[in-house]
């Protein structure tokens, strides 16, 4: 069953927030194995001030890092879910274009498989259907603290 969510109800999902919220909707969900979500790249963005600021980039590094909140989407289950998806390991990672402001970041994330609290995906980021950054990404499912 595929789904659309709100940035509401990615805010109940992913611990993340301003300005390291990095996923601003998604298109697609089948939960445990697909998932498609949009970032929108704005010049507004705090990291386009130091980063180079006569011609802003968006850094590789954040690119990453909204690949695997897309990922945490797929493999962290519903609002409420008792464990939290922790980065383990990243693999595989190429960058292929250049994403700046304006641009819109189309990031696909596949579950490859799923053991023992370990959850490996496949994700992309692509602009305008051209691959920006691809890689390998592996989750570890701790439970959550509830304070």
């Amino acid at each position: 069953m595929s789904e659309m969510l709100t940035i509401d109800q990615i805010r109940e999902m992913l611990p993340h927030r301003y300005p390291f919220l990095l996923v601003d909707r998604v298109l697609e969900r089948e939960e445990g194995e697909r998932i498609v979500a949009i970032k929108n790249v704005t010049i507004n963005e705090p990291f386009f001030q130091g980063h180079y600021p006569e011609t802003p980039v968006m850094p590789g590094v954040l690119i990453v890092e909204a690949m695997a909140q897309v990922g945490g989407l797929i493999v962290g289950g519903a609002p409420g879910a008792d464990v939290i998806p922790l980065l383990a390991a990243i693999e595989k990672v190429r960058f292929r274009e250049v994403v700046k402001p304006g641009d819109q970041l189309v990031i696909t994330a596949t579950v490859q498989a799923n053991r023992s609290g370990l959850v490996k995906i496949s994700a992309q980021a692509k602009v305008a259907e051209k691959i920006a950054a691809q890689g390998d990404l592996t989750f570890v499912l701790a439970p959550k603290e509830n304070k």
